[in-house]
Parts: C-alpha cells; structure tokens; sequence
C-alpha cells in the first residue's frame, strides 16, 4: 500500500486557496504577507517580487528556519518542495543539496561559496538572514553550474536598518551547547556609518561516537550608508573542529539487516547473520579521524543610484579554506561482495588521508537600467562575472589493510595506524586552477498584464590542472513569460539553459570533452488572492541533461559523450494565515531517467510537507507559540553490479531500495518581554531510518532525534 501523507500534503495544500477566501473576511488583516523577499543580492540578482518572477523560487528566512529547529543548512531545507537537503543523512562534513534530483552549487551572497572536495569550512546557519533555492538551469546569471539550480545564502551584514542586539544560548541532546550573538549598532550619530557583529561558539557531541561538532565563527562588518549609496565590507572567520558522521556503514550488516532496505538479489546478503549495527557505530579510529576546517573571507558589497534610471551593484571576494581530513572505515566492494564477515567481523579498514585547500578571487558586478519605451516598462541588468578559484587535494588512500577490526564488537587502537611513510608513498596531488570570465544581460520589460523576461550570457572558461590547459566556452539563453491577473493568480512559463565544464579528452574523438548542458522548459502559477495572507505557487517543469557519459547500451558510438538524462515533476508550496495559525505545505513528484534508464540513486520520487504554528495574540496564552511539523520522503534506490560467488562471479545487476520515512518536529515557546524561550525537537518519536543505502556497499543513517532548549535575550 502507498503511503497515505503524500496525498493528504496535496490535498491540504490544494485547500489554500479556498482557505484564503475565509482570510479574506478576517477583520484582523491589514498586510500581505509573504514568506521571504528577494533582494539585488539575492538568488535572482534583483527585488522584483517572486509572484512576478516566471520560474520557481523558494525562500526560507531565519525566523522561519530557527523556529523549525533547524541545525544546519541541509536542516534549512527539509520543508521546501523538490529538494532533498540531507540525501546522505545526517552528516558534518558539510552539506549536499539535491534540487530536482541534481547535485547543486551553494552561493553566498550571489558568489559561489563552496569548490571541490572537503576543502572549505561549512556555514554556520546563525550568520544567515537568509536561504533560497533558485529552481532549475541558471546560467544566464551564474555561469558554469547544475541544471537543477542553485542554492543561495544571504549574510547577516551592517545597515542602519539592522540595528537590532540579541544574545542566543542553546543546550541539547548530545551535550550541546552554543552560545551566539548578533549586535548591530551605530557608529556615527548622522547613521551613515553603522557595524554588526555576529559571533558563534559551540561545543558539541554529535549522534555519532567520538564524533564532535565544534565551532567558532566571527562575522564583523562595516557599512557607509546614504540615501544614494552603500558600501558594506563583511569579514568571516570560521573555525572547525569535527569528525566525519558519515561512517559509511557496510549494506552487511546495515541494509541487509533492515527489513526497510531491499535488495533485488537475495544472495547479495547470503552469509549475513542479521544483526545490524546502530546508527551511532564508530568505525573509525579516534586519534586518527579529524575532519577539521578554517576559513576566512572578505566580502564587498557595494550600491550607487545614480538617478532614477541607472544604479550601480558590485559584490566581490577574497576567501581562503583549508582542511585536515583524515579517516578509516571498513572496507567495501559492491553490495554483492561484504567486506564483514557474518560475526562482524572486517575483511579490511581502508585509510585516507587528504589535506586540502582553496583560495577564491571573485567579483560579480553590474549596471541596472529602470526606463520606458513607449508602453514598456524595462528594467535591464547588464553585468560581467569573474572568478579564480584554486583547489588543491593531497591525498592518499590505503585500501583493505588487514584488520582485527568488529562493527559489532568495535575494539579501538588495536590495529597499527599506518605511518606517514605508508601515506607518503600512496600520496598523489591533485589541484586545478579555474579562471571564468561571463557577460550577461537580462532585461525584464512589462508590458500591461504581461511580463517577459529574456537573458543571454557569454562565457570563457579556462581550467588548469597541472597537466593540461582546458578551455571553453559557452552561451546560455532564458526567457520566460508571466500573465498577472486581477484575482492573484498569474500563469506563467519559461525556458532556461545551463552549461558545465568537464575536463579530460574523449578517446573516440582525441578532442576535450565538451562541456554537460542541461535546458528547462516550466510552466506553472503563483497565487496570491487580493487582502489575503495565503501565497500559493505550482510548477510542471521537464529538464534534460546532455553530453553525459555513453549508456552501457552504446557499445558502437561516435564519442564518449552520448548519455542523455531527462527529469520531469511537478511542485506545489503554499503559505497562508488564518487567525493566529500559520500553515505552510510542500508536496513534490519527480521522475528521474538515467543514460542507463534507471532512476537517480538517493532521489525520492514523492516528498511533502507541512508545518503549522499557533500563536495567541490576547488572553492568558499571549505570547506563548505551539509549532508541529511533519516531513515524509518516499523511497530512494541505488542501482549497480555484484560479482556473485553463486554465479561464477559474472556482473549481475542489484538495486537496493531505501524505504521512505516520515518524521515528526514540534516547537514550544514563549516570549515574556524582550526575552522568549523556546524548545524544539526533530525528529520526535526518534524514527530510526536510512537517508540511502547504495549499491556499492554503504549505508546512511538519518539524523536521530534532537532537542534543543534555547533562549534568546534581545536589548
């Protein structure tokens, strides 16, 4: 039987609309509200509203985040339509957002903030105002990049406006505590110049053993403020002491022990004893293992109108990362070949060790032109792009050393470290050195009830990694068109394109691979009912990926690059008020399609939501709030090949599916003067799940229950 909750998501989320028309009648209405607003350093680079905006943008601000008891940014996303923040469970390595089913960049403040591999510190979520998810190819604004989008942050800087003071201090499950602070204050008396300084510190277990979460992070800024002009300079130290929570637990003893993993081949798990071991197992070797960060950046922010029909706006960066990552865990080779014994015990630890770096130069500026041409109204962007990023990895990897090693029985320190001379002699650098250069313009033209918006860029990449020069060169196009009507409910449609770089040489040709692209089209409506508080927005998009690597069915092609991936789904997201309850429901189906035919591994093909907030505004209960929420994906799977004993160890083909979960959050708080108090917990009735199992041998637990009592002090 299907699980119900996706159906019931739908259906409530159907039901805004005719909610809205009882809020239309509340005497208490006086604004519009809707959740989040776009700004020019946002993910669309401009303040036109998103009800305008003819393709799919979801925004989550703080207060929003915060009050759902969210940790991390993979937490900030759990209640947005077509994203998967946590696709490998719970993790502190950093975060992978999936965004209709792809792999995304993450920006900060409209530069990317995040390159390579396990080379930069993750943000911490208390420096944020902000998160959005631009849906879909973006190319003509980004450059190089996935055609499931991106995701953006935006940063708690300085501004006249932001004069606000408060002071956070958090205790939970696993002994966390955190202490954290946002101050913003004037610094001359005529508000031109004003500061903000936001701080973290955190210390923490995490719901893996031996593994911490440790932090520290200073964010001071400085902004000069007048009525035509703003510049802000935003300095961010973060400071990271961890491990990795992603143990990668053999299929073994985890999936194959877990009746809610499914394997297509029952032989796969023959020999298994059935046991399983917990979420919290620790294969590592304390001592050993370290996943820790440290990064700084600057940031420039700058704004100049002109006059009434041409402003200026300009972010630039300089950010340096560098991590020490080291880490074991038991070995493994395919679903079909466990590297555990049925007692638990490991045929072999493989060892990894690999410090790594980045450096970033980027700056993305640009020209915006307000004016009319006859009856259209055009508002034009007009920018250049550039960015020089260097990665740099040096690492090496110890495969199946012999070990004494028990997943059930785990006994650390008894086998030898192996010396820096056993890495020494593994070790291979591997480092790249991109250089982008992009020229863009978009203009946006209003023309009555219509709205068009068409974009074009060019771009020049050059990649150097160390052997070989790279380049290449793309144009990407957009265009979308928008219908606002008298009731609220605009139509729309739009096609996108997005291309990225791949660096190697495709043997058939003997020419550089060329670059993957990706093109949407999206058709949908975004709803907001006149003097109502209910937004409502609903898209069907279909998307296709080219120039992949060749299908196994392809025995006989031309080049290398003849793989061909296509997405299709549909996404609806609804908001509304009535009386002193806020609702909020996300409901998403995606079908993905491979070059081989099978579905994306990891990828949920039905996710929703809903998250409801209750806050008396009068009587004894004044100030007081009751949040609850509820999440549900449906199951994910992973497709690959074991090499059977049973069959002659001939490639056979194995599928594990990881069954769907639904998790409960909840929020009690209360707001007594300048002080509120309040505890959330995640993942309530502590549902034990797996975020995916793969075909080559891994398991991912999910995020266990947290409960965080936090209070917050403003002055």
């Amino acid at each position: 039987m299907k699980h119900p909750l996706p159906r019931t998501i739908f259906f409530i989320a159907t039901l805004l609309a005719s909610i809205s028309a009882a809020a239309q009648n509340d005497p208490q209405l006086e604004t519009v509200i809707v959740t989040g607003k776009l700004s020019t350093f946002g993910a669309t680079k401009s303040d036109i509203p998103i009800l305008e905006t003819a393709r799919s943008v979801s925004i989550v601000p703080a207060e929003e985040f915060l009050e759902r008891g969210a940790l991390t940014l993979d937490d900030t996303l759990n209640y947005t339509s077509g994203v998967v923040g946590d696709t490998f469970g719970y993790s502190t390595r950093g975060d992978f957002p999936r965004v209709r089913g792809l792999d995304v960049p993450e920006y900060l403040d409209n530069i990317q903030v995040l390159f390579g591999f396990y080379n930069n510190a993750r943000s911490d979520i208390y420096t944020l105002e902000q998160v959005e998810i631009l849906k879909g190819p973006a190319s003509v604004l980004y450059g190089q990049g996935s055609p499931g989008g991106l995701v953006n942050t935006v940063s708690k800087r300085a501004g006249r406006d932001n004069l606000e003071r408060e002071f956070m201090l958090d205790a939970g499950s696993q002994d966390r505590l955190q202490a954290a602070t946002d101050i913003g204050f004037r610094i001359s008396d005529d508000g031109k110049w004003s500061g903000r300084f936001v701080g973290v510190y955190r210390d923490s277990e995490t719901q893996v053993d031996f593994v911490d979460d440790d932090a520290l992070v200073l964010a001071p800024s400085i902004t000069y403020q007048t009525d035509r002009t703003t510049m802000t300079a935003l300095v961010n130290y973060t400071d990271r002491e961890s491990d990795t929570a992603h143990q990668f637990l053999p299929l073994s003893v985890s999936g194959c022990a877990d009746s809610s993993v499914q394997i297509s081949e029952a032989n796969v798990c023959a020999g298994t004893s059935g046991a399983e071991v917990p979420a919290s197992r620790y294969v590592g070797e304390p001592g050993f293992n370290t996943y820790d960060t440290e990064s700084l950046s600057v940031t420039l922010f700058g704004e100049h109108v002109l006059n009434d029909v041409v402003s200026f706006e300009a972010t630039a960066r300089y950010r340096d990362s560098e991590a020490d990552y080291r880490q074991t865990w038991v070995s493994f080779l395919g679903a079909g070949n466990p590297r555990t014994l049925p007692d638990g015990s490991a045929i072999g630890r493989s060892w990894y060790d690999a410090p790594a770096s980045s450096e970033q130069y980027a700056i993305d500026a640009r020209t915006r032109f307000k004016f009319e041409t006859g009856s259209l109204r055009h508002e034009v962007l007009v920018g250049v792009n550039y960015q020089d990023v260097n990665t740099r990895t040096d690492a090496a990897f110890l495969y199946a050393r012999p070990t004494t090693f028990n997943v059930f029985n785990p006994q650390y320190g008894e086998d030898p470290v192996p010396t820096a001379a056993d890495f020494d002699s593994a070790r291979g650098t591997s480092q790249s050195d991109t250089e982008t250069v992009g020229f863009y313009i978009n203009d946006q033209i209003e023309m009555g009830r219509f709205v068009v918006t068409a974009g074009l860029r060019f771009d020049d990449v050059e990649i150097d990694n160390g052997s070989e020069v790279q380049s290449d060169d793309a144009v990407s196009f957009s265009l979308g068109a928008l219908y606002k009507t008298d009731m609220g409910l605009n139509p729309y449609i739009s096609y996108s394109e997005s291309f990225q770089p791949i660096v190697g040489t495709d043997a058939l040709t003997n020419s550089s691979f060329e670059p993957q692209e990706g093109e949407q089209w999206e058709v949908g409506v975004k709803w907001q009912p006149s003097g109502t508080r209910t937004y409502v927005t609903a898209a069907y998009f279909e998307i296709e990926q080219s120039n992949l690597p060749n299908p196994a069915d392809l025995p006989f092609a031309a080049t290398q690059q003849e793989g061909v991936a296509e997405i299709s789904g549909f996404e609806i997201e609804g908001q509304t008020v009535i009386g002193n309850v806020y609702l909020d429901a996300n409901f998403s189906v995606l079908e993905t399609e491979d070059p081989d035919g099978v579905r994306f591994p990891s990828i949920p093909e039905e996710q929703g939501s809903i998250w409801a907030t209750w806050r008396p505004m009068e009587g004894a209960l004044n100030g007081f709030s009751l949040g609850a929420g509820v999440r549900y994906a449906g199951e994910n799977q992973s497709s690959g090949t074991a090499f059977l004993a049973d069959n002659g160890f001939a490639p056979t083909p194995v599928e594990v599916k990881t069954d769907g979960y639904t998790l409960f959050d909840a929020l009690v708080g209360y707001q007594w003067n300048s002080t509120a108090f309040t505890l959330n917990l995640r993942n309530a009735f502590q549902e034990e799940y797996y975020g995916t199992c793969l075909a080559r041998g891994d398991c991912f637990p999910g995020e266990e229950r947290t409960i965080v009592a936090r209070v917050t002090h403003s002055f």
